[in-house]
């Protein structure tokens, strides 16, 4: 028994972006909040959803083709700048915190 659970095939989904199939672990599902694409990455948001790699090329792909409305099945274009900014690398800082050099504990 087992093993019919190990070998079932993982679920695929096809990414709005550059259409191609890939399995559902490896997209991001975006939903729509009050007319806003929203990630859903524990996908645990009600609705219908929409597929996308986790990458900004295709989001950029979607959003020229018009993917999202047409996908979610809504009317008129959708602020998409909330899965932007969920899929931008953050900042890399490189600044010393003051805390590192208070950090160490007085053995008095």
């Amino acid at each position: 028994m087992s093993a019919d659970r190990t070998s079932r095939a993982a679920p695929e989904r096809t990414c709005v972006g550059c259409r191609s199939r890939s399995r559902a672990t490896g997209l991001l599902r975006v939903v729509t909040v009050a007319g806003v694409l929203t990630p859903d990455p524990r996908r645990r948001f009600p609705g219908r959803g929409a597929w996308l790699h986790p990458d900004l090329e295709c989001l950029r792909r979607a959003e020229r083709r018009g993917a999202f409305p047409r996908a979610l099945r809504v009317p008129g274009p959708l602020a998409v700048e909330a899965v932007r900014h969920y899929l931008q690398p953050e900042p890399k800082c490189e600044t010393v915190s003051h805390l590192d050099h208070e950090s160490q504990v007085d053995p008095t």
